[in-house]
């Protein structure tokens, strides 16, 4: 498929960013998932303890142990987020198993363990989001460099 004249496939899809250590830096490098179609498949979605009341079935939404596991999907799920956008950087992981939806939570201390502050995990956290979504600035920029491109070349 192409838009514009444009295959979306070959256009780069990792943002990146590079954190100072003396003269050196860590790069980091993600990418946006397509889809959560494999976390859903490894992590199915909370359902609510339900009971019969005389208006019919009622969801207990407010249940302690639902709302414990509703935390647990929700940590799980951001993990998942950040260790699988993060697979371009090539991270050796210490706690973190790919295969192990448990443990994909663990991203943030395998990296502080590492060495790397709360400011910089905080960083690539942002990072990680930023290329599994879209801001104003982005949009800006798409539609400056757009505008940019058709603009009539100025005559000299």
């Amino acid at each position: 498929m192409k838009i514009g004249g444009i295959d979306p496939k070959t256009l780069p899809t990792k943002e990146f960013i590079v954190i100072p250590r003396g003269d050196k830096g860590i790069v980091f490098w993600a990418q946006g998932l397509p889809d959560l179609d494999d976390f859903h498949r490894q992590v199915p979605e909370p359902k609510a303890p339900v009971a019969q009341t005389p208006t019919g079935v009622v969801a207990n939404t407010k249940d302690p142990g639902y709302l414990a596991t509703v935390a647990e999907y929700s940590k799980r799920r951001i993990g998942y987020l950040v260790v699988h956008s993060l697979k371009p950087s090539d991270i050796e992981w210490d706690t973190v198993k790919m295969d192990e939806p448990g443990t994909w939570a663990n991203w943030e201390q395998d990296l502080k363990n590492s060495g790397l502050t709360q400011v910089e995990c905080n960083l690539v956290f942002n990072l990680v989001w930023g290329a599994n979504s879209l801001d104003e600035a982005k949009l800006k920029q798409a539609r400056e460099t757009f505008l940019h491109g058709t603009a009539p070349a100025s005559a000299s």
